[in-house]
């Protein structure tokens, strides 16, 4: 079935772009962890430490710890689980929020640079692939 795609290029190229794509400047420097967590928060959130553990490639003791970290920093917040008192559900500041939002304006402004170097041939193939590549994150979310 992907006999008509070379998925190993495909990957490298994905690779490439991710690595342009992540490392933006930024005011204030965070690690990969901290942005990851940031960013599912703000995607999924309010989550609970153990759903938080089910997105991040961390241990959960790393995890605790980061999330401490953030909490103390003012980017994120716990507040009781209505469903079960035991536990707690971890949600962006407004602080943290405004990171993530300012990362994405960002990224917004980086990649319409980049895209407006391509030819308009070129452009409709990118915005013929948006759908796909919404499609491929759905799929991948559901095998999760």
């Amino acid at each position: 079935m992907t006999a008509e795609l070379d998925v190993e290029r495909l990957t490298t190229v994905i690779e490439d772009f991710n690595t342009i794509f992540i490392r933006l400047p930024s005011v204030r420097r965070f690690n990969f962890s901290t942005l990851s967590v940031l960013h599912t928060l703000s995607r999924k959130g309010p989550l609970r430490l153990t759903d938080l553990l089910a997105t991040e490639q961390l241990k959960q003791p790393a995890l605790t710890s980061l999330v401490a970290r953030l909490e103390q920093d003012g980017l994120l917040q716990r507040r009781p689980d209505p469903t079960d008192g035991r536990a707690s559900l971890l949600s962006l500041t407004r602080e943290g929020r405004q990171i993530v939002r300012s990362r994405h304006s960002n990224r917004v402004t980086r990649l319409t640079h980049l895209i407006d170097q391509l030819t308009p041939e070129e452009r409709a193939v990118l915005a013929g692939s948006i759908d796909v590549l919404t499609r491929i994150t759905e799929i991948a979310a559901q095998e999760t």
